[in-house]
């Protein structure tokens, strides 16, 4: 029995179900319009339908069925009833539908129509004839009719009969994921949403793939599910179920997955092997079946493969074919594969070198495929092409090694490359230009060096922080270190202009408004207590954050407290005398007459090419300075990453070396043409070839040379009194010659005119002095009003030496930059003023005592 419970299967016997009823019925429609043959499982609910005279006779329905009144109905034909009412003046305009065997009535009668078409105003309270017939109009009324239509607005028309005319109205339209909505004409109805072009980047359930379809409906889905953070298969919207198959690779290496794509591992291989699973031997066997990829079984017996050195084999178990047996230990003698040396007691298993990385012996077209590495001619770099032996380099394209170019003061370096070869020398590149940093660095040192001081060995005490700071960070370091550390953070932050610091004690607070001034900034108390904070400001007089930190100058004020004094007054131990500076010049005194610079170089050429083979790479220029004397300046070449890496790069102390060796040859040959008076070695400064050192004055340096030089006056009077001058007197931890006491001058004058002159003249003489004191000059009458404290005045001057001696060396630490070069010229300029000021007025007091 088929399921439609009437007919019986056809088909011969057979397994499962036997389907759906195919056999075709006549049928006739609900209206009875309508009649055709269709298959069984196609029919729809039979109802039972009267025959009012519409059902024509058909040849599959006998005449007797045709006149019955009742009939089964089993599909809808689609078409209109047409059944007229019981007025004979309307019809029915239903679709298709089961009839009944009473005539309906028609709804256009008075007795059914008791309001106007809208429904809204009943007919009797419109005051208006009342109609007699289903034919009569139905008044209409002034409101809206506002039916609702298919679309769901309302019928903006007035009351009217018949359908309402179609919607016109602006509605908003969102498209299939909501992201996007638009304005478009009602649809009356049948809403199509729009598609926008966003594409959808969410993960599937396999966590391989991505949607990736264009304005995806299950979006907005999906990001309301990872906010709810749930991420099971079940809960996955149907739109990102991934249907791919998932097409791994499973363990068995030989099938792939067909499950849909998932996450995790894949499950096993079901397939099965129906073959037997042996070792590398074939003893020891599995029987199928097996499951796929089953590993070939573990083996007692020894391993059976023989070795393809024909030693015997050690001993060892059976084992797959991926895995080697051990290697061989025996030891052989063996020859080299290029066939160039013969191997003694080597491993069986070991080769001298693997194929290709030496020449093969007895093999055409084979050669070393190392880089050459000889030095090329044109500039000294190594050959990089291959090697090309017996034949010599070509050296016909530019060198690609790499040189440096630096600045005269060796500070910056540009790395270039050297671009010599056999057709021509490396192209002529200037050197560098010194920038202000070399400048600054050229100042600092020529100051440090007149103030005797060596940068290397000299620290810097200063403490740019208030007492009261530092008192206030040693009560409580660890706070006060977070809080130096927020001010710091705010220092370098050029778009703060304003930090808070939270609410905390009045001591606190001290600390804050004492830190913050030291820092530069302006702080204000804000808020009542308990709320009370400080807030602290960037104002123009605030450049950067101090360089030491609170806890180094506390480690400094500490050392400085342990030695009984002041962190300020801390003395520098004695710096090392630094080193002047090398020479890197010849300088000829007393050049011939006419001579000219063409002519000196003619003369030099020999010594200076044997000089500049002798060291690093280097060239001479010749020029006369103002003072009619001639230099020979030796400048260094480009340095080379090969000279960097020896002892030939062009130093100051290799120059000066090749300098001083150069110098015997190149006075003799000076001295035998004639050229000059003597060659001596100095060191130049800049483009305008100042001399700085001189080979005589070599010794000398520092403010002791400038110091020196005020004692002109003194030398001339011991010389014209024939007597020997005491050693000069220095202070003590400076470099300052100490002036000679008025008093011990005092002394040595009137020693001088004992001869000439008796002790009354003398006598004579100091009153005369005393009563030239009333009429002489403010400055003489200052110094010999001195003459009495001139032990004190001595004294004094001593402190005072050493006082401006420890200011330069606490000056020179700060120097940085053009402005502590200023500052530290000035105070050398001031000194030097002060020497001799005191020397002119030394001068003079010796003479009035001459003259007396």
């Amino acid at each position: 029995m088929l399921p439609c419970g009437e007919h019986f299967c056809s088909q011969p016997c057979h397994a499962g179900l036997c389907g759906s009823c195919e056999i075709s019925v006549p049928v006739t429609c609900y209206c009875g319009k309508e009649q055709r043959m269709m298959p069984c499982s196609q029919r729809g609910e039979i109802q039972e339908s009267f025959n009012y005279g519409q059902r024509k006779a058909s040849s599959t329905d006998g005449a007797a069925e045709s006149d019955s009144e009742w009939f089964e109905g089993s599909f809808s034909c689609g078409g209109i009833c047409g059944r007229p009412f019981d007025c004979g003046v309307h019809v029915c305009r239903k679709p298709c539908h089961a009839q009944d065997e009473a005539v309906a009535h028609c709804p256009f009668s008075p007795d059914l129509v008791t309001h106007c078409p809208c429904g809204k105003t009943s007919l009797a309270s419109m005051g208006l004839e009342l109609r007699q017939s289903c034919q009569d109009p139905v008044p209409h009324c002034d409101k809206p009719c506002n039916k609702a239509l298919a679309c769901g607005h309302l019928c903006p028309d007035k009351c009217h009969t018949g359908a309402c005319a179609p919607c016109t109205q602006r509605m908003q339209v969102s498209c299939r994921c909501g992201k996007t909505t638009v304005e478009s004409a009602c649809h009356q109805g049948e809403v199509a949403q729009p598609q926008c072009f966003r594409i959808c980047r969410t993960q599937k359930n396999c966590g391989r793939h991505e949607c990736g379809e264009r304005c995806c409906p299950g979006e907005k889905k999906a990001a309301e599910r990872r906010k709810q953070r749930r991420s099971a298969t079940e809960h996955f919207e149907s739109e990102h179920i991934c249907l791919q198959l998932c097409g791994r690779l499973l363990k068995c290496g030989k099938h792939t997955c067909q499950q849909l794509c998932h996450k995790g591992p894949c499950l096993a291989c079901l397939e099965a092997v129906f073959e037997e699973v042996s070792c590398a031997c074939g003893r020891t066997v599995l029987q199928p079946p097996q499951p796929c990829g089953t590993r070939p079984p573990e083996c007692r017996f020894p391993c059976t493969k023989p070795r393809s050195c024909g030693h015997p084999a050690i001993e060892h178990q059976c084992h797959p074919d991926d895995v080697a047996c051990p290697k061989c230990p025996f030891l052989v003698e063996r020859h080299c594969i290029c066939g160039k040396k013969k191997l003694m007691n080597q491993p069986c298993w070991k080769p001298c070198h693997k194929p290709g990385e030496c020449e093969d012996a007895n093999i055409s077209g084979s050669h070393c495929s190392q880089p050459c590495g000889k030095m090329r001619k044109s500039c000294e770099h190594p050959c990089v092409d291959e090697c090309h032996a017996p034949f010599p380099c070509k050296e016909d394209k530019p060198c690609q090694s790499k040189t440096f170019l630096t600045c005269p003061c060796q500070r910056r370096k540009q790395e270039v490359r050297c671009l010599a070869s056999r057709l021509g020398p490396p192209p002529a590149r200037e050197p560098l230009k010194c920038d202000d940093e070399c400048l600054r660095l050229q100042r600092n040192r020529k100051l440090a060096e007149a103030l005797n001081i060596d940068p290397n060995t000299h620290t810097d005490d200063h403490i740019p922080y208030s007492d009261t700071t530092l008192k206030l960070f040693r009560e409580n370091m660890a706070w006060a270190q977070e809080q130096e550390r927020e001010l710091r953070v705010f220092a370098a932050t050029l778009e703060e202009k304003r930090i808070r610091f939270k609410p905390m004690p009045a001591h606190q607070r001290a600390f804050i408004h004492n830190l913050a001034a030291d820092f530069g900034f302006d702080t204000e108390s804000m808020d009542p207590e308990p709320h009370r904070h400080v807030c602290v400001f960037k104002t123009p007089r605030f450049v950067s954050a101090p360089p030491k930190t609170l806890a180094q100058c506390l480690r400094i004020a500490q050392a400085a407290a342990n030695l009984g004094i002041g962190a300020s007054a801390i003395k520098h131990p004695a710096s090392k005398q630094p080193q002047p500076p090398p020479f890197n010049a010849l300088l000829m005194s007393n050049p011939r007459f006419g001579l000219t610079i063409d002519e000196l170089d003619a003369a030099l050429t020999t010594d200076l090419a044997t000089a500049s083979r002798s060291g690093p790479a280097m060239t001479f220029t010749t020029s006369f300075l103002p003072s009619e004397e001639v230099i020979i300046k030796a400048i260094p070449g480009s340095v080379t990453v090969a000279a960097i890496a020896t002892s030939l790069a062009p130093t100051p102390e290799a120059i000066e070396k090749v300098l001083t060796n150069a110098k015997p040859g190149i006075a003799k040959t000076v001295s035998r043409l004639g050229l000059a008076g003597s060659v001596t070695l100095c060191h130049i400064d800049g483009p305008d070839n100042v001399i700085t050192r001189r080979e005589a004055d070599a010794s000398s340096g520092g403010w002791s040379a400038v110091a020196s030089r005020g004692s002109w006056r003194k030398t001339a009077m011991n010389n014209k009194t024939g007597t020997a001058a005491a050693p000069a007197e220095r202070r003590a931890g400076g470099a300052f010659v100490a002036l000679r006491k008025l008093g011990e001058k005092k002394a040595a004058a009137a020693t001088t005119t004992t001869a000439a002159a008796t002790t009354t003249a003398v006598e004579k003489a100091k009153e005369k002095e005393k009563e030239k004191e009333e009429v002489a000059e403010d400055w003489l009458a200052a110094v010999e009003r001195e003459e009495g404290g001139a032990a004190a005045h001595d004294g004094k001057e001593g402190k005072r030496g050493e006082k401006g001696d420890a200011t330069g060396r606490d000056d020179i630490n700060g120097i940085d930059g053009s402005k502590g070069d200023v500052n530290g010229e000035e105070r050398i300029s001031e000194e030097g003023e002060s020497a001799r000021r005191e020397n002119r007025q030394e001068a003079e007091t010796l003479d009035s005592s001459e003259a007396a």
